[in-house]
C-alpha cells in the first residue's frame, strides 16, 4: 500500500459512459477519493452507481473523462499492477465451486510474484475467519463470505475497495459487522472505500456520501448536508422527513403508512 498523500488517490474526471446506440448512463460525473475515506454512494436503481464503480475499478472504459489512480491515468496500469492498488467487489459473490476459505484467500497472491509480508493466515485472523480456514466457502454464511473475500483484498494489498451493495441480502447483525469491520481496517490498515448501498438510513451514519441521479453527481459531502427531505424526493421521488435525535439522524416515512 502506498504512503499517506495528502491529494485524491482516486479521481474521475468529467467521465462520462454510454453503451454502443443508447443514451448516456454516466454524464460527466467528477468526484475523488482520498486515503482513509469511506464514501457511500447512493442513488436510485438504475441512477448509474454499478457503472461508476465499474469504470473506476477498470472494467469499464469511459466514453470521455478520465479516471486517476495515484496520479497517473487508470488505464496505463498493468492489470497485475492495478490489483496491487484497488479492488472491486461485485454485487454477488457466489462461489458455486468447492474452494476452502485458506484457497480462496490465497487467491489474492496472483499479482504477486514475491509474496507480500502479510501471510493468509494473518489475513484470515484479521478478518475472524481463521478458524474455518479448511471450510469450504459454499458451506458459509452470506456475512462470513464478504470476510472471506475481504481477507483476499487484505492479501492482495488494495489500499481502495470498491464495494458494490456489499450489505445486500445480509440480515443487520451482518451488516454492522462487516461495516465495524471496514471502519477497523480503515485504521488499522489505511483503507479506502466506496460502497454503494441503498439504505439512507445507514448512509446518514457515514462521514461522507455521495447522492448519484442519472448518472451525475447530486451531491457530496457530509451526509447532513446531502441528504435532506428535498435531495432525497428529487433523487428517489418520494417523500420522505429527516429527523435528527440524540444518535443521529433518521428518515421516517410513517405519516404515508
Amino acid at each position: 500500500m502506498s504512503s499517506v498523500s495528502d491529494g485524491p488517490i482516486l479521481e474521475m474526471a468529467n467521465v462520462s459512459f454510454n453503451y454502443p446506440g443508447g443514451g448516456p448512463i454516466v454524464a460527466g460525473l467528477s468526484c475523488s477519493v482520498r486515503e482513509r475515506e469511506i464514501i457511500g454512494l447512493l442513488g436510485a436503481n438504475g441512477s448509474g452507481k454499478s457503472t461508476i464503480l465499474k469504470i473506476a475499478a477498470g472494467m469499464l472504459r469511459p466514453s470521455q473523462g478520465e479516471v486517476i489512480l495515484w496520479n497517473k491515468a487508470l488505464k496505463s496500469y498493468r492489470n497485475r499492477d492495478r490489483a496491487k492498488l484497488l479492488c472491486y467487489f461485485p454485487q454477488q459473490l457466489d462461489v458455486n465451486v468447492p474452494f476452502t476459505v485458506r484457497e480462496i484467500v490465497g487467491m489474492g497472491l496472483y499479482p504477486y510474484e514475491i509474496p507480500p509480508v502479510m501471510t493468509v493466515d494473518d489475513a484470515m485472523d484479521m478478518v475472524g475467519v481463521g478458524d474455518k480456514a479448511d471450510a469450504f466457502v459454499t458451506n458459509l454464511s452470506g456475512g462470513e463470505r464478504r470476510r472471506v473475500f475481504l481477507a483476499m483484498t487484505l492479501i492482495q494489498g488494495a489500499g481502495i475497495l470498491l464495494l458494490d451493495e456489499p450489505l445486500a441480502n445480509l440480515d443487520i447483525k451482518y451488516q454492522i459487522e462487516f461495516l465495524k469491520l471496514l471502519r477497523s481496517l480503515k485504521e488499522a490498515r489505511g483503507l479506502s472505500v466506496v460502497m454503494a448501498l441503498h439504505d439512507i438510513n445507514l448512509a446518514l451514519q457515514f462521514e461522507k456520501v455521495m447522492l448519484i441521479k442519472s448518472g451525475e453527481v447530486h451531491g457530496i459531502g457530509a451526509p447532513e448536508v446531502v441528504l435532506t427531505s428535498a435531495t432525497i424526493r428529487d433523487a428517489f421521488d418520494v417523500e420522505v422527513e429527516v429527523r435528527k435525535a440524540e444518535y443521529g439522524a433518521y428518515i421516517t416515512h410513517e405519516k404515508w403508512f
